[in-house]
């Protein structure tokens, strides 16, 4: 790996920029990194938990632009299950605590190679599949282990926009985030201003 990532920054941008070329599949945690980690429980001992809007709407442009997306989570959920259904995500993988075990799977399923991957996580549960990925990033809250051992700290948040960040740091980075960011500018008809 590349010396460890500062907050929101990387010591070297072009070896981030690589990094984020060659992803073609990126992986999402899901507490603490799509929520901010915090647990709700209902009175009857539902469990809730709250989503970004901006984070799925950048996971659904990231898969329009031709990277798949997947979740590993070591927590099973049903609430996970009906996010992963709205954005589209295929691959989801909840309840495992064996988080390495889940991603060679999914790399065999999938044929890929652990380079063409990315992974955001935010605990040292994480780090199997952190130390594997071509492109490993956290968050600012994740656990000072893990912060200290991937190529990308984000600006964001958990839960507060860093897998958006996440998203268009790789549409750009691709070559892909002017066309889909064109799909929603319109031009003026004339006579309007």
């Amino acid at each position: 790996m590349t010396t460890p990532a500062k907050h929101g920054r990387i010591a070297d941008p072009a070896d981030l920029t690589a990094r984020a070329a060659r992803v073609r599949l990126m992986i999402f945690d899901v507490d603490g990194i799509l929520t901010d980690g915090g647990l709700l429980y209902g009175a009857d001992g539902e469990q809730l938990k709250r989503f970004n809007a901006l984070d799925g709407h950048g996971i659904k442009q990231l898969q329009q632009s031709g990277v798949a997306t997947a979740i590993i989570s070591a927590r099973q959920s049903a609430i996970v299950s009906r996010r992963a259904s709205d954005l589209g995500i295929a691959h989801v993988q909840q309840g495992v605590h064996d988080k390495h075990a889940a991603f060679v799977k999914l790399l065999e399923q999938l044929q890929l190679a652990p380079d063409a991957c990315g992974f955001i996580g935010d605990d040292v549960i994480d780090l199997p599949i952190l130390s594997q990925v071509g492109f490993a990033v956290s968050v600012p809250n994740g656990h000072a282990d893990v912060r200290s051992r991937v190529h990308y700290v984000t600006q964001a948040g958990g839960g507060h926009g860093a897998a958006r960040e996440i998203c268009d740091l790789i549409m750009q980075a691709q070559n892909t985030y002017a066309a889909t960011l064109a799909s929603y500018l319109r031009t003026t008809p004339s006579g309007i201003a």
